[in-house]
């Protein structure tokens, strides 16, 4: 296991339930890169940083390994996923066609309201992007996301959607320290904003689809690296 701050997974009371916030503070840790992919999560050692029970901890490994950021390995236990090329292909391609389809129908069924409330989104996604913090953009963009699938007015695709959604900031971080790439990503932002704005459904969806497949590439670029 990585070295981390004992401070940065020490579990606070509030009113969130326990459960949530050793979620919360696990996924965040390896969403951060905390814990490297392939790390083994030891239990006994999380339980003393976090200052929880071993239960809680498995509680949150269960809802970890549904999401597809940790996995259960025989003989070893959990670990920190590691995506195949295979895998980040194919999270992209289900994206790509979820999120193409979220963006037009926003541009037709979004109020008024909605579209404000994204357009402001990508203001503050502009000046995130400009500061280079990664941690910043990612929240950035889940506050874009979550108020373009609210406004889409379709149920199912946004269920979806979440489902990847932890594997998908993952790949985020990765798309991102591409060499030119946040400015380029922040350009298509702002061309699907525009095409939204016009209330103009194919241009948003097109928009929407070359934004996910560049950050597709720009990702597989980078696991294609050499080590």
């Amino acid at each position: 296991m990585n070295s981390v701050d004992n401070n940065e997974l020490k579990i606070e009371a509030v009113s969130a339930p326990l459960r949530l916030q050793i979620v919360q503070t696990l996924r965040k840790a390896i969403l951060q890169g905390r814990f490297a992919p392939g790390a083994r999560l030891v239990e006994r050692e999380l339980c003393e940083l976090m200052g929880v029970s071993r239960v809680s901890v498995r509680e949150a490994f269960r809802q970890l390994e549904s999401e597809g950021i940790i996995e259960n390995i025989p003989n070893r236990g959990p670990v920190v996923a590691t995506l195949s090329r295979a895998q980040v292909k194919d999270v992209y391609e289900v994206r790509q066609a979820l999120e193409a389809l979220a963006a037009k129908l926003f541009a037709s069924n979004a109020t008024e309201k909605q579209v404000e409330e994204l357009s402001n989104a990508t203001e503050t996604l502009a000046l995130v992007y400009r500061s280079g913090n990664v941690d910043e953009i990612v929240a950035a963009k889940d506050v874009f996301y979550g108020v373009l699938y609210s406004g889409c007015g379709n149920e199912v695709a946004p269920q979806m959607l979440t489902i990847l959604n932890a594997r998908m900031n993952l790949l985020r971080r990765i798309s991102l320290s591409s060499p030119g790439r946040l400015e380029k990503s922040l350009g298509e932002m702002h061309r699907l904003m525009e095409a939204i704005r016009k209330r103009d459904g194919d241009s948003a969806q097109a928009a929407a689809s070359d934004h996910i497949q560049n950050a597709a590439e720009a990702a597989l670029a980078q696991i294609d690296k050499p080590a």
